[in-house]
């Protein structure tokens, strides 16, 4: 893929990049006026006719590429861009092969440099955090995993004419149907964000099977999303631990905010829960994000500080190696 290129009918804008992209290129590109983003999969790769492997080899890629083709499809067929809580989807547009590469098309979107959301107003954390719930809660009742739930895949979005910021969920290319994931090798997915599960699952540890990875999966990735948005940044952990989800493994408890409300920490515990199905669902939590007072800031005194811990620095990685808080200002460069 090159600036200048057609393919698939797509012209193609600017220079591709796989900045933050993984094993992808992306750019932008052009078809009957529309501008779109279009990214090129540089894995699997599809043997060309004078493929010069071994007929088992051929076989081999062939059912790689058989299961990914099988993997993106039923998932966007799934999905219904029409849906109430659809709206704020990025949903493939255009999935197709040309030569050895596979493509994925959406449409462009103008992201909003929102560098703070902490300072926003209670009201808007609700409407930010209550639009992505919205989403999220729509791929769960379709049983979808998005696999990959993290503040670089969600796209702020002010409307013209609004003081108002949506969350706009994007990238689907690690998505499953909860329950089946692909295989520990291929599975996608950011080790920071990863629940306890996942990070079992990838290292092969025999008693975590696929079908423990389910929709509550991203809903321990909801609760470090959440609290980064709430607060600026993510929750605490042990330096001795490189993610949030080898600290749960290891039986220890996240730390989070103290200006955060009680109620709302207390949820933000069980969705950090080591066990998948202690999870709250996402309807659970859209029923709290109705309450905005929830979403404030509270007065932190001497006495309502004894026994949070948050003071005590020394042992708890709050920027170390933990979740950067990163909001995915510039936009469409996904993985």
């Amino acid at each position: 893929m090159k600036q200048g290129d057609v393919i698939h009918g797509y012209r193609i804008l600017g220079k591709p990049t796989n900045t933050d992209a993984g094993k992808c290129l992306w750019t932008f590109a052009e078809k009957d006026g529309r501008e779109f983003f279009i990214k090129e999969f540089l894995d699997p790769r599809r043997p060309r006719p004078n493929f010069m492997g071994s007929p088992e080899d051929r076989r081999a890629i062939e059912a790689q590429c058989d299961e990914f083709e099988l993997r993106h499809r039923s998932v966007n067929e799934r999905i219904d861009p029409k849906h109430l809580h659809a709206g704020n989807l990025v949903v493939p547009l255009d999935f197709f092969a040309e030569g050895s590469r596979y493509y994925k098309v959406t449409a462009r979107v103008h992201p909003t440099d929102l560098r703070e959301p902490q300072e926003l107003t209670p009201y808007g954390k609700r409407v930010l955090l209550g639009t992505l719930a919205d989403s999220l809660w729509y791929l769960h009742s379709l049983r979808i995993v998005h696999g990959d739930l993290k503040p670089q895949n969600v796209l702020v979005h002010r409307p013209d004419g609004s003081d108002l910021h949506t969350a706009k969920l994007i990238d689907f290319d690690d998505a499953f149907p909860s329950g089946s994931p692909p295989d520990p090798m291929l599975i996608g997915g950011d080790p920071r964000y990863g629940a306890p599960e996942w990070v079992g699952y990838v290292r092969g540890e025999p008693e975590v099977g696929p079908e423990q990875l389910t929709i509550a999966a991203d809903m321990f990735a909801f609760g470090l999303v959440a609290h980064t948005y709430l607060t600026g940044g993510p929750p605490g952990f042990d330096a001795r631990h490189g993610s949030p989800a080898e600290a749960v493994n290891a039986g220890e408890r996240l730390v989070f905010d103290d200006r955060l409300d009680p109620e709302l920490v207390e949820v933000l515990h069980a969705l950090a829960d080591v066990r998948p199905t202690a999870r709250p669902t996402i309807g659970h939590v859209q029923e709290l994000l109705e309450h905005e007072e929830k979403l404030a800031f509270r007065r932190i005194t001497t006495e309502s500080r004894r026994g949070t811990g948050r003071r005590s620095r020394v042992r708890i990685n709050l920027d170390g190696r933990a979740p950067k808080a990163e909001f995915g200002r510039t936009g469409e460069k996904r993985k």
